[in-house]
């Protein structure tokens, strides 16, 4: 295995599947096993999730919402979504502990940085829910963070594009695929890898980046492995 610690992040749009809101449990148990199927190996995996199957505090606030008030909510929203996969993740036979960056003891773990460390060594699984815990901070901006305090060897982005392109390949059939990419040509070029803050956090800390399509089955696997899977954001 090429990492021996990673930290997985995972949109909570991804958690919808084919539905336009909520948690998809078919997704669910897909990831689930290929966690499981990494865990296995050996790999110590934390996880970051986002909310936005949810709520998304950004679009509260153009709505009118206070955007502090939409920030936690979102937070909150992140939680739901880390229960989701932790239970999925135990009903596939996976240890797991989820810690929360705002304080719930009744459901999660706060967020102690040597707690989590003690999980990740002893092969559990573990995922952080909350965000940052402050408005105004993306769940982009948790997991570089994150990453960064345990020690992660790299960020595995998880999306349902397989890579970054110079334009949305979604939109665009002719876009062209980047393998690899220096933290300095993703600014220059202006793609969009991660929020600002998040993607000068890692740069600034040396922590590469890979983004690959998390829907494709055994793909989590081949980024471990070493396999050229995705786009890596290196120096």
């Amino acid at each position: 295995m090429k990492y021996k610690r990673i930290l997985l992040k995972l949109s909570g749009e991804a958690l919808m599947g084919d539905r336009q809101y909520g948690i998809d449990p078919d997704r669910l148990a897909e990831y689930a096993q290929d966690i499981k199927a990494v865990t296995e190996k050996g790999i110590e995996v934390a996880i970051v999730i986002g909310g936005g199957n949810i709520f998304r505090g950004v679009a509260g606030a153009m709505n009118g919402m206070d955007r502090v008030q939409g920030d936690h909510m979102g937070m909150l929203a992140t939680v739901i979504n880390g229960l989701a996969l932790q239970n999925a993740l135990e009903d596939a036979g996976v240890k797991t502990r989820l810690q929360t960056a705002i304080k719930i003891n009744e459901v999660a773990e706060p967020f102690i940085r040597r707690k989590a460390m003690s999980h990740l060594k002893k092969g559990r699984v573990v995922i952080f829910g909350g965000g940052t815990g402050n408005p105004y901070f993306t769940t982009d901006s948790a997991a570089v963070l994150r990453a960064i305090e345990v020690e992660a060897d790299v960020i595995l982005k998880g999306t349902r594009v397989d890579g970054i392109y110079n334009t949305d390949p979604e939109k665009d059939h002719s876009a062209i695929k980047f393998e690899h990419i220096t933290f300095d040509d993703v600014l220059r070029k202006g793609l969009k890898v991660m929020d600002t803050t998040a993607f000068t956090l890692s740069q600034e800390n040396k922590l590469p980046i890979i983004v690959f399509d998390m829907n494709t089955r055994g793909n989590l696997m081949k980024v471990v492995s070493g396999e050229k899977i995705g786009t890596e954001v290196n120096i």
